[in-house]
């Protein structure tokens, strides 16, 4: 992924990459810059000093050093990215969507809070996730060793 395609990725919640992959944000050999909030979400996701390499420099990165860094979170065979992407899919769809929805929240405003405000928003979250009904749900289910029925509450 390159540039624009790289980006996109970036936006994505779980990112993996064929063994093959390469990424980029090549940008400035062009004069340009990564327009897509590419500079905010790598430096977010792998630290000031990888983004500033792979943006000040348009350097390439393979599969593995992308997993390595925390750009990706797997490296898979060629021509297994859609299968390997569609089996997290499922697994995903087996999670409460509201427990979802509060974590992905969650995760992503850790990002501009410090740990205590964090901790505080994470806390009453919990409490707003106790008692409700996919919580009941997903207890009877781990006790009776069946598949939850979540009802999105």
């Amino acid at each position: 992924a390159m540039g624009g395609g790289l980006e996109c990725a970036l936006a994505c919640d779980i990112r993996i990459a064929e063994e093959q992959a390469q990424m980029a944000l090549p940008e400035c050999t062009v004069g340009l810059l990564p327009g897509g909030l590419g500079t905010q979400h790598l430096s977010w996701l792998i630290g000031e000093g990888w983004a500033k390499r792979m943006i000040l420099l348009g350097e390439r990165v393979k599969a593995p050093k992308a997993e390595q860094i925390g750009l990706i979170q797997e490296v898979v065979p060629t021509g297994t990215a859609l299968e390997k992407a569609l089996e997290l899919t499922a697994k995903v769809e087996k999670q409460s969507p509201t427990s979802v929805r509060i974590c992905k929240s969650l995760t992503m405003s850790a990002r501009e809070r410090g740990l205590s405000s964090g901790f505080k928003y994470e806390r009453d979250a919990f409490m707003d996730l106790w008692g409700s009904g996919d919580q009941k749900e997903g207890v009877a289910a781990f006790v009776e060793k069946r598949s939850p029925e979540w009802k999105n509450g």
